[in-house]
């Protein structure tokens, strides 16, 4: 299978979850937690990404997402190639942030 900017996948998952009481903010932590086993990271407040080597791959990181959703709040989960992903433009104020950081980890042989 040949891996281009077109098959590669990344998923965005956006959520606002009430945390006025103590069952609340556990079930907010308990979503971030589920979301960061599962490999995704933090792009900013309250929106976490995960790069995928594939569409299968996305297929069964969003279901594992909806399987483990809150049962109050939104959540919004959104797809896209790693094509559409690297237009995104990211700003730290009015400074441009650089390419080098949203790239995923990679793995280091020796």
């Amino acid at each position: 299978m040949e891996l281009n900017a077109y098959r590669i996948m990344w998923i965005m998952v956006f959520f606002d979850l009430p945390v006025k009481t103590n069952s609340e903010r556990k079930r907010y932590a308990q979503f971030r937690k589920n979301l960061m086993k599962d490999g995704f990271e933090m792009l900013q407040f309250s929106v976490y990404i995960r790069h995928c080597s594939s569409r299968e791959n996305k297929n069964v990181h969003v279901k594992r997402v909806k399987e483990f959703l809150p049962k109050e709040g939104n959540v919004g989960i959104l797809y896209v190639t790693d094509q559409q992903f690297g237009t995104m433009e990211i700003f730290y104020g009015k400074q441009k942030a650089g390419k080098e950081n949203v790239k995923p980890d990679q793995l280091e042989l020796f």
